[in-house]
C-alpha cells in the first residue's frame, strides 16, 4: 500500500511537470500566430483541433454524463475556454512571462483557500514570494497595460474555476473523457467567436498545421496530463505545484532565447521549486495518515 501510494504520487507529479514543458512550448508557437490570425483565431484552431483530437482518442460518447453531471462539465468547458481566450487577449498587450505570473493569481488563491493547517501556508508563501520576484520592476516608462493586466488576472479565475471543477468532474468518470467533454464545450463556444473575427484565414494551410501543434501542445497533452494529476492529488497541491510554470517559463527563455537571469530570479525559481517540493511531500504524508487509519 505504502509503495502503491509513492508510485501513484509520483506519477501525479511527472504528469504536472510534463504538461508544463508542453503548455510553455505551446504557447511559444502560439504567440507567432497572432501577426496571422489574432488571439481570436489561434483560440479557435487551439480548441477546435484538441477537441477534435481528444474525442477521437478518448469516445466520450460511449459514458455520457448523466442529468447534473453535465453541470459540472459545462462550467469546467466554459472555464478552461475563458481561460484560453483570456490568456492569449493578455499576452497580446502585455509580455508572456508577466501575463503567466498574473494568472497564476487563480490556482493561488484556490491553495490558499483550500488550506486546512497553518504550516501548509508556508509553502503557499513560498511560492507567492517566488512569483513576485519573478515579476519585472515597473516604472513609468514600461508601465504595462492595464487592459493586458486585467485579462491575465481574469484568465486567473478562469483557471481557478478550470481546477475546482475539473476536481469535480475529474470524480465522475474517466479524466480522459471528462477533458474531451469540457474541451468540446469550450469549442462550441470560441470556434464560430474566432471564425466570426478571423474568416476564411483559419483555413489558410500556413495556419492549420501550427494551429494542429498549438493544440496538441498547449491544451490536448497537457489538459489530459492534469487531469490525471487531479485525480491522484489534492487541489491545493496541484494548485502550488502548478506554481512550477512562471519558473519554467524562464528556464525556456534561458535556454532557447538565450535570455541571461538575474541572481534575484534564480532565488524566485528556487523559492517557487521549495514550495512545489514542500507542498507534494505535504499531501503525501496526509494520504498515509488515511491510508494507516483505514
Amino acid at each position: 500500500m505504502f509503495f502503491a501510494h509513492h508510485r501513484v504520487l509520483l506519477t501525479a507529479i511527472g504528469c504536472v511537470l510534463l504538461a508544463m514543458v508542453t503548455i510553455q512550448s505551446g504557447a511559444s508557437i502560439a504567440k507567432q500566430l497572432f501577426p496571422l490570425i489574432g488571439p481570436e483565431g489561434t483560440t479557435a484552431l487551439r480548441l477546435g483541433f484538441s477537441a477534435l483530437v481528444l474525442c477521437l482518442v478518448f469516445r466520450p460518447w460511449k459514458a455520457l454524463p448523466q442529468g447534473q453531471q453535465w453541470r459540472s462539465i459545462i462550467v469546467y468547458g466554459l472555464c478552461l475556454g475563458g481561460m484560453n481566450i483570456a490568456f492569449y487577449y493578455a499576452i497580446e498587450r502585455i509580455p508572456l512571462g508577466i501575463g503567466v505570473a498574473l494568472e497564476f493569481t487563480g490556482p493561488l488563491a484556490v491553495a490558499l483557500l483550500s488550506s486546512k493547517r497553518k504550516r501548509d501556508l508556508l509553502w503557499v508563501a513560498f511560492a507567492i514570494a517566488g512569483i513576485i520576484l519573478l515579476l519585472p520592476e515597473i516604472d513609468a516608462e514600461t508601465g504595462l497595460d492595464p487592459v493586458g493586466v486585467a485579462l491575465a488576472l481574469a484568465a486567473g479565475a478562469c483557471w481557478a474555476g478550470y481546477i475546482l471543477f475539473g476536481k469535480r468532474t475529474g470524480n465522475q468518470s474517466s479524466g480522459g473523457r471528462t477533458v474531451a467533454l469540457g474541451m468540446t464545450v469550450a469549442a462550441f463556444v470560441l470556434v464560430p467567436y474566432g471564425a466570426a473575427h478571423q474568416g476564411m484565414a483559419l483555413l489558410s494551410w500556413e495556419v492549420i498545421p501550427l494551429g494542429f501543434l498549438v493544440a496538441i501542445m498547449s491544451s490536448a497533452l497537457p489538459y489530459t496530463l492534469e487531469m490525471v494529476a487531479l485525480r491522484n492529488m489534492p487541489a491545493q497541491g496541484f494548485s502550488v505545484m502548478m506554481s512550477m510554470e512562471p519558473a519554467i517559463a524562464a528556464l525556456a527563455g534561458f535556454m532557447i532565447l538565450s535570455e541571461l537571469l538575474t541572481p534575484l530570479q534564480w532565488l524566485a525559481i528556487a523559492l517557487v521549486i521549495i514550495a512545489s517540493i514542500g507542498s507534494s511531500m505535504q499531501g503525501e504524508s496526509k494520504s498515509d495518515k488515511e491510508a494507516e487509519a483505514s
